[in-house]
């Protein structure tokens, strides 16, 4: 019997200096001589593993797509497309991350999947019915769908243009909120499209924006936190896109806002107040802000909360409450009721969280908000 000695590497190898790919080398050594023999990884796709060929994209995506629609009539074979579901979204998240033995396929590969994809209108149809595919499935329907989302072609992203043309995509993600078992995951995808202004703008001007509202409250802690940190990325991201949108919204935005800082919920409340006063103290946001503080009503509730037995809700009001103070054109009616309190307001913020030492910056504001109050004065003809 003849002894063959086999040793196996791989490296990669560049094609006419733009397509990289994994190169397989096999060195065999039979009676002392050596024979080197190199494939491609594009040709060994092609041949048969194990007695299979392996599937192309345009077959993953056909084979995940009659699953799925199998799994939404839930007829008796509903057990079976449950788990061809959860197969062929492995093989594609295995195609876009690779596993531990086999890297990610080429982007040529990827183009291809990424067609299917938008022509099969598949990524709806898996949002769709993400409630109907199991735990881990779930979880690879985000992968795949982030992993799609950012794939850039230059400085084009395919699919941030194709999901414009397919809005509804988005509506689905965010009405996932509304459904315990899935809303994590579709949270996950929508902070992700929100990454792409032309995808913000889509959600922050649909009438399900506003839905976030009730989203934040709801009874479940995760989801109302998931919900929150979404709802904070869409009003923060774009800097100019939010302050456009909150300028042109601004009473039916604001009208709805109020009731979040008037929650009976400690969390939404904190919270809600907190990104008040990032959203005010925002540069891009001086014509919101202008509006906000000439608001009498505003001024009330922000005194208020600086006397809310939470410390927490204290502080932040107390960050929101010094751009009325600090505004050097001050509205009569808010002047009014600064200097029919001015008084108790000196002496009230003398003893206003005085075991803040360290904190400098918040002392030197604390400081100048009080000599700014002590120094108050009717206008006169006013």
């Amino acid at each position: 019997m003849t002894l063959v000695r086999l040793r196996f590497d791989s490296h990669t190898v560049t094609h006419n200096r733009t397509h990289c790919c994994q190169v397989y080398s096999w060195q065999i050594i039979c009676l002392g001589r050596n024979y080197r023999l190199i494939v491609d990884c594009d040709m060994l796709r092609n041949m048969p593993l194990f007695g299979k060929s392996q599937k192309s994209p345009a077959d993953v995506v056909k084979a995940l797509k009659e699953s799925v629609n199998s799994l939404e009539k839930g007829d008796k074979k509903a057990e079976k497309a449950q788990e061809d579901v959860s197969k062929n979204l492995v093989l594609i998240k295995n195609m876009l991350y690779g596993t531990s033995d086999a890297e990610p396929q080429t982007d040529i590969i990827v183009a291809q999947l990424a067609q299917e994809l938008y022509n099969s209108n598949l990524l709806l149809l898996l949002i769709q019915n993400l409630n109907r595919i199991d735990f881990e499935g779930k979880k690879d329907v985000a992968q795949v769908f982030n992993n799609i989302l950012r794939r850039q072609i230059g400085t084009r992203s395919p699919t941030v243009e194709y999901i414009c043309t397919k809005p509804e995509i988005l509506f689905t993600l965010m009405t996932g909120y509304e459904h315990q078992e899935i809303a994590l995951n579709c949270g996950t995808m929508l902070r992700e499209c929100a990454r792409y202004e032309a995808l913000a703008k889509i959600m922050l001007h649909s009438e399900d924006f506003y839905n976030f509202f009730t989203y934040v409250e709801v009874s479940t802690f995760d989801i109302a936190s998931d919900a929150f940190s979404t709802f904070k990325e869409l009003l923060t991201r774009h800097k100019m896109l939010c302050a456009d949108f909150l300028e042109t919204n601004y009473d039916k935005v604001f009208t709805h806002y109020q009731r979040l800082l008037n929650s009976e919920n400690y969390v939404t409340r904190r919270q809600s107040l907190k990104l008040l006063g990032e959203l005010l103290l925002d540069r891009h946001n001086f014509t919101v802000m202008t509006k906000y503080i000439s608001n009498p009503d505003n001024l009330k509730l922000m005194m208020n909360m600086l006397k809310e037995r939470s410390r927490n809700i204290q502080f932040e009001a107390f960050h929101v409450f010094k751009v009325f103070v600090a505004n050097p054109n001050k509205p009569k009616p808010i002047l009014d009721i600064l200097l029919r309190n001015q008084d108790k307001l000196v002496e009230f913020l003398m003893k206003f969280h005085t075991d803040r030492a360290d904190d400098e910056q918040f002392n030197d504001e604390k400081a100048y908000l009080i000599r700014q109050i002590k120094e108050l004065r009717p206008v006169t003809g006013h």
